[in-house]
């Protein structure tokens, strides 16, 4: 499979899928990708909901491309980099319509951070979800904001400092990262198709009207993002970090 991002569409719904070879993880080009068909779907009317999906069925989302990471040699470069999950999250954050994300497999990282920012996630129950951030000498600064947001500070810290563990699906929606988890790919295809259509069937301004009370108080993550952004990288750029990502 060759890495890619694309989206189309099923009457009412907009959908974008993305795919990458090293466990569906996200480079800058498909973190740029991302966000530009993302706002493509946003400023089509025709569209009502959003569905994000990716490829395969192991994982939904490896987080950032460590290959990529790896190579990072400037502060600049390396902001840049980082940048591109906050870029994508405040994107995710100023829709005007609710996005579903299908999550049939592993999360680590900066995906977590793209599921906690959806609207609505439903997963399959093998969907186990890590941050792994601390265990390569960096941390979950970029995505912290939708995190902590979506399942609260205390599971935020609790979920970065078992860098090295898995967390179970049933965990996840316990905490509220997933808004409910499915036994099979066809249940849960089913049941992502339903939550969308049905979101697309109600009044577009009542939709805009509610997601904007969704995600009120969050105007600051235009400056916050950047911060973190630029925090993550100085991390990813010390020699401590370089050492351990050269020995992945």
């Amino acid at each position: 499979m060759e890495a890619y991002v694309t989206h189309f569409k099923k009457e009412a719904v907009g959908y974008l899928e993305f795919g990458h070879p090293a466990g569906n993880s996200l480079p800058s080009s498909l973190l740029k990708q991302l966000e530009e068909q993302l706002k493509i779907l946003s400023e089509d009317d025709a569209v009502k909901a959003i569905i994000l999906q990716s490829a395969g069925s192991r994982a939904f989302c490896g987080g950032a491309s460590l290959s990529e990471m790896k190579n990072l040699k400037e502060l600049d470069e390396a902001t840049a980099f980082f940048m591109g999950f906050a870029n994508l999250i405040n994107r995710i954050r100023s829709l005007n319509k609710f996005i579903v994300v299908r999550v049939q497999g592993k999360v680590v990282g900066g995906g977590v951070g793209v599921v906690a920012a959806c609207d609505y996630a439903i997963a399959l129950d093998t969907a186990s979800v890590k941050l792994s951030e601390l265990s390569i000498g960096i941390g979950p600064y970029v995505i912290e904001p939708a995190v902590s947001r979506k399942i609260g500070a205390t599971n935020f810290g609790l979920l970065s400092l078992d860098a090295h563990e898995w967390k179970s699906a049933e965990w996840a929606k316990q905490k509220g990262l997933f808004a409910s988890v499915c036994d099979s790919e066809a249940a849960l295809n089913q049941s992502v198709v339903n939550i969308a259509n049905r979101l697309a069937s109600y009044p577009k301004k009542a939709n805009e009207s509610l997601r904007k009370l969704h995600w009120k108080d969050t105007n600051h993550w235009e400056k916050l993002l950047p911060e973190n952004a630029k925090i993550t990288a100085k991390l990813a750029l010390e020699k401590a970090t370089q050492n351990i990502l050269n020995k992945l």
